[in-house]
Formats: structure tokens, sequence, C-alpha cells
């Protein structure tokens, strides 16, 4: 596992997921190459307080304070993703700082609330064309607070995406491994729908249409709710992006219940590519009492439990900066002792004040003769010349991630940035797409006011498809450019 979670060999995990107001736990143990279910466990209907969850799964054993940091076993909770919002963005292969400043920046203009209100996270998908493509995961910031506040207690490893851990768990032991496909979970009360692109999400959606819903026993209604399930999952594939959704398949997680084949056989009536995903547990194994619907039914924790395992760290981490584990408190470094630091800070200030008196009593003349005594004048002029050098290399190199700063404060609502390029000697381009001239010209003036921004000039353009305002902005940046 990685050092950021303090376990180096990761034997067991318990992984527990909230759904529809029921908490499910399940302990996986990896060994000899295999997954074995250790136990299963969930609350009552309607009951999912998690820190009686927690003791009943036998976490209230390991207070914080003492749970060793060598721990072999993890603890993940998975996060209801029906809050969060999934997007796509483009953006220039430049450095790793300036990536990550063109993505907030874009991700910042499609939020729908003000940024400092919002949780991001993204990972890099394809380059294509010299353009890296992002997946972007964006939550308001209030129920992430919320939910570490319910978890905390019990300190979990990691706190994962709940359709991240569907996707994991069909790939893991639904036979996935189609590069691009959508996965379907359904629920008693709404149906989970999973992007997957080359085994990883790239977005998700959640229909207010579940199980209860599709067998309800009035026939009529029935049948309408099965037209309108299939409606929404037209509107849901072309919000994915996809239009000709014929070509896509669509995987339905089940454990053979006859109202997912009869769910399945309407979409491929409606023209859908859709098939059944059962569970194939060859490589997992399991008590006596724990089969195939057990496995069907703990699918969420299964995938989350199956992602702590593995070593990578390219989740979508929405809570990276909420949430930070905390095993075991680490030993008191010496240096930290107050009695300690109080003699250190005394010391320091003994100096201060002897070097100041020197220093400040000393004229220049006192200060060279010293110098000249203790090097000859060779290298002191070497080392002059080269402090010297160093000075004017520095002033030489353009910050190129203030200068994103710059850019990004200046944006209005609703200005998109495409393209970035910046070469010395050559005015800055950059394009990009705004929803009317009022933002446009406001972007293009705030950028003039801008210090060490001069001479912008601005080409706009009008896309006969989408209405939108296509720009092409250059400008100078200090003397880097001229």
């Amino acid at each position: 596992m990685s050092t950021k979670t303090n376990i180096k060999t990761l034997h067991s995990v318990i992984a527990i997921a909230r759904e529809e107001g029921k908490l499910k736990a399940i302990e996986l143990l990896r060994q000899s190459g295999a997954i074995n279910v250790l136990w299963t466990k969930s609350s009552e209907d309607g009951a999912s307080n998690w820190k009686a969850f927690a003791a009943k799964c036998g976490l209230s054993a390991e207070p914080m304070a003492h749970r060793s940091p060598d721990s072999h076993r993890a603890v993940v909770v998975g996060f209801n993703s029906a809050g969060v919002s999934f997007y796509r963005i483009t953006v220039p292969a430049v450095g790793e700082e300036e990536t990550a400043s063109i993505v907030k920046f874009q991700a910042e203009t499609r939020l729908p609330l003000p940024a400092e209100q919002m949780e991001m996270a993204w990972r890099a998908d394809q380059m294509r064309n010299g353009q890296v493509g992002f997946i972007v995961a964006a939550a308001r910031k209030k129920p992430l607070e919320d939910y570490v506040e319910n978890v905390r207690d019990f300190v979990p490893t990691k706190i994962l995406l709940d359709c991240e851990g569907v996707t994991q768990a069909w790939k893991a032991f639904f036979s996935g491994n189609e590069k691009l496909a959508v996965v379907v979970s359904i629920a008693g009360q709404n149906t989970q729908v999973c992007l997957v692109e080359n085994g990883r999400l790239c977005n998700a959606m959640i229909l207010d249409i579940g199980m209860e819903d599709l067998t309800a026993e009035d026939e009529t209604e029935q049948l309408q709710t099965s037209e309108r399930f299939i409606q929404d999952m037209f509107s849901v594939l072309e919000l994915f992006g996809y239009s000709n959704q014929s070509e896509l398949p669509i995987f339905m997680l089940s454990d053979g219940n006859s109202s997912h084949m009869n769910l399945v056989s309407s979409l491929n009536s409606a023209g859908l590519d859709a098939q059944i995903a059962l569970p194939d547990i060859k490589e997992l194994r399991t008590p006596s009492e724990v089969g195939i619907e057990d496995i069907y039914e703990y699918r969420v924790a299964i995938g989350l439990g199956m992602m702590a395992f593995e070593t990578s760290e390219n989740e979508l981490n929405i809570f990276e900066h909420i949430y930070k584990p905390t095993l075991k408190k680490e030993k008191e470094h010496w240096v930290y002792s107050p009695k300690i630091a109080g003699g250190i800070a005394a010391v320091m200030l003994v100096l201060f004040i002897a070097v100041y008196c020197v220093v400040g009593i000393a004229s220049p003349i006192t200060i060279e003769k010293h110098l000249k005594a203790s090097a000859s004048d060779s290298d002191l002029n070497s080392l002059m010349q080269r402090q010297q050098l160093i000075k004017s290399v520095a002033q030489q190199r353009p910050d190129v991630l203030e200068l994103l700063g710059q850019i990004n404060a200046s944006g209005e609502n609703g200005i998109k940035l495409e393209n970035f390029h910046f070469k010395k000697g050559q005015p800055i381009t950059i394009t990009g797409e705004a929803p009317g001239n009022e933002q446009l010209y406001k972007f293009e003036k705030n950028l003039q006011d801008r210090k060490n921004i001069s001479s912008v000039k601005m080409t706009p353009s009008r896309d006969a498809k989408t209405k939108k305002i296509k720009f092409t902005i250059t400008f100078h940046y200090k003397n880097f450019t001229k």
C-alpha cells in the first residue's frame, strides 16, 4: 500500500457502503493470490448510525490513539456519488503545475456554485494531438464535511466514491473487460449508471427509478415505469457524449433476478445493446453461507475493498483536502518539547543580539576588511560575479504559474480556456470560448488592467453550431515576449 496510508503490507480490508439508508460491510482477506470473504454485515432498514455500526464490525476495539500504524487491516468507506458531478476537460500538454492551474480554471467555469463552496478532484485520461484529457469530479463541500464527521471516529484509511466501487466490482467479479461500457447497478429506489473507459470510471449518473418501481403490482404502472427507465437511459447516454447509443454496450449487474432479465430485454427491444452481468466468483473464496446473491448485494462494498488492495493513487480523491487519516500519534521529537524549545529560543535570541550588534556597529569598510581577510581578491570577485549571474538568470525566468493565476483571476463566469501558447520572444496566445460578448470584453479589459500584461489583442468569432463565441487573444508579458 501507499505509505500515505501508513500500511506496509495490506492483508485484509473492511469496506462499508451506505445504500438507501442502510449500511453494508464486508471484510476481505487476500491470501495466496485469492480473495476470501470473511464475513458480511448489514444494519437494519433505515438504521445508518456509523459509530454503532462500526462497533458491530469490531472497529471500536481499536481506538484511534492506539491503533498500530503497522496494522495489516485497512478500513475504507464509500461516499454516495449522487451529489457528485463529472466533467470532461481537455488541456494543452504542459508541465504538471501549469496543467493543474488550467484544469482548475476550466473546471471552475462549469461549477454551479462559487469555487470556495466546492471540492474537486481530477485524473488524467488520454492524450490526443498534444491535448491531455482529464476527468473532473466536483461536489459541494458541506456534505463532504458532514460525511467526514460521521466516519471520523473509526478512522477509515480511505474515503472513496461508491460509483468507483461499482466499476471495480464489475471488473473484478462480473467479468468486465470491455474498453468502453456502461455499467448499470439497480438498487431498491434508484439506479446508478457508470460510464467506464479503459477500466476506469469516467462519468456517473443516478436515476430515481429502482427495482421497487420496476416490480410494482399494477402492470400498467410497471409498464409505464419501464418505458420511463428506457427514456432515462437514452438521455444519460446522450449526456455521456454518445449519440449512437446502439454501439455502446450496457452491462446490468445482476444475481439472476428475472426482473433484471425482463428489463434488459426491454432495453434491447428499444435498440440498445444491453446484457446481464452475473458474478463470476472463481477467484473468490466464500463461507458456505455466502452465495451469489450475497456477492451481488454487497457488490459496492466488495468493489471498494478491492480498490484498497490496489497501490494506485489515481482514485478521484474528492476528500483530499477535507480528510487526512491519522492512525497513531507520532512520537514527539525532542525539538518539540516546550522546555527544550524554550531553551533553544533563548540561545538563538542571544546569538541574534550578538550578531546584530556586530553587523549594526561595523561600518562597510570594516566588513570589507573582514571579507578580504578571509578570502583572496580573486576569490571574492569570483563569488560576487557568481551571485550576480544567479540573480540575472532568475530575472530571465518567467513565472508561468503566476501568469496563469492572473489569467484565471481575469476570467468572468463562463469563460473557458482551451489553449495556452508561451514561447520566449513571441506574444502569448490563448484560445477559448465565451458564452457572450459581455463576458468576453470584460475578460479582455481585466487582462489589459493586469500588471506586467500589455498589448492585449482579441479576435472573436461565433460558432454557428453552439452559438457561443470562440476567441483568440494575444498579449505581451513583462519583457519575455518581446
